[in-house]
This record gives C-alpha cells, structure tokens and sequence, in this order.
C-alpha cells in the first residue's frame, strides 16, 4: 500500500517555494484598494554631465601629457565685442570659419547674444547660462525633453539600481549646430554567429 506521508524534506521545500511566490508577486492579487503604496524613495542621484564643448573648442593643440588642449570661449570673446552675429555660417570670415550649420531656419541670434559668449537667449528673451543648454532645446524638442525626463532618452553612465547616475547632455549626442546624427560606418563587418558555427561544423564532418 502507497503511504500517503509526504517525502522528507518535502514540507520545507514547500515553504520556501510559497515564500518565494510571495516576495515576487506580493500585491498582485490584491483588490486595488489593498495594495502598499509604491516606494518613492530615490535608489540614486544623478547629475547632468557638463560636456567640455559648451565652454571651449579644440585647439588642435596637445600638452606635454599628449591630452588635447581647448581654448575657452572667453580667451576670444573677451577681447573683443562684435557689432552683430552672422545671419549664417557663411559669413564667418575670421572666427569659426568652415562651421557647418543646419537646424531648421535657425540663424545665430537665434540662440546666442552678442559678445556674451557664456550666455544663451530663448525664444522669449530670457538669458541662459551655456551650461543649462537643454532648456534652450527643450523649446522646440519638448517630446524629447519629455522622454529625457522620464529616463528614456538621452542615456546615462551608471545605474538605476543604485549608486551615483551621469545623465548625458543633449550636446553629448548632438551637434547644437547639426543636431541630425551623422551616417556612421561600424569598426568591423556585421558577424552572423550562426552562420559561422555551421560552416565550423560542415568543415568537422568532412
């Protein structure tokens, strides 16, 4: 006759399966009105990265260590004060020479201020800081700005599960200038790996 007594062992492992079910689908199967408040304690902070391009330009020039060195915007603009800003980059004839331009019907004064080279101006007049850029953008790319707020756009270094977080910069991506990303050719041809494990395999068997 067949005992019915379960196998050792067996009501432990039964426990810990039911506490297992429980921790990863706690609140599922609760009416709405019973179920915990979600957590809204921050896992992370995070900060907006300050990319090196919205306070100088490459001086084609290296240190005695073999790092780049960047000319801040005020080594130039300092020493001098334009009358007006070009209507386009083809104007440029002394400074910024061979700049490529292409954002909409955008012209310079759209978004710089003259003779204020760490200052930026939005559409309604008021005057930014060259760091805080994304509210400029933000203007005209607020589903963008949207989904940078909400964590899917934009990329960052780091983790949501905790720990510091670097969100990346608009400028970090785009080119304020020609913000559309350029064609890009990959480092190294496309690999199927499948393909390859077949003809690894047909070549065994001959």
């Amino acid at each position: 006759m067949r005992s019915s007594r379960p196998l050792p062992g067996a009501a432990a492992t039964l426990g810990l399966l039911c506490l297992a079910h429980a921790a990863g689908c706690r609140g599922r199967d609760q009416p709405l009105g019973l179920r915990p408040a979600l957590d809204a304690t921050p896992v992370a902070s995070a900060s907006i990265h300050q990319p090196e391009k919205l306070s100088g330009v490459p001086a084609g020039k290296r240190d005695s260590l073999g790092r780049p060195i960047r000319a801040a915007c005020v080594t130039c603009h300092s020493l001098r004060r334009p009358e007006a800003l070009p209507a386009s980059a083809a104007e440029l004839d002394e400074f910024h020479v061979g700049l490529k331009f292409e954002h909409g019907k955008l012209s310079c004064a759209s978004c710089h201020v003259i003779g204020e080279q760490d200052t930026l101006r939005k559409a309604d007049g008021t005057l930014l800081p060259t760091r805080d850029a994304m509210q400029l953008c933000g203007q005209c790319h607020g589903p963008q700005l949207r989904d940078y707020a909400n964590g899917a756009h934009g990329g960052m270094n780091g983790s949501y599960a905790g720990g510091a977080r670097v969100r990346n910069h608009c400028v970090d991506c785009h080119d304020p200038h020609v913000p559309a990303f350029q064609p890009s050719i990959p480092v190294l041809p496309p690999r199927d790996r499948f393909l390859e494990a077949r003809g690894t395999e047909e070549g065994a068997h001959r």
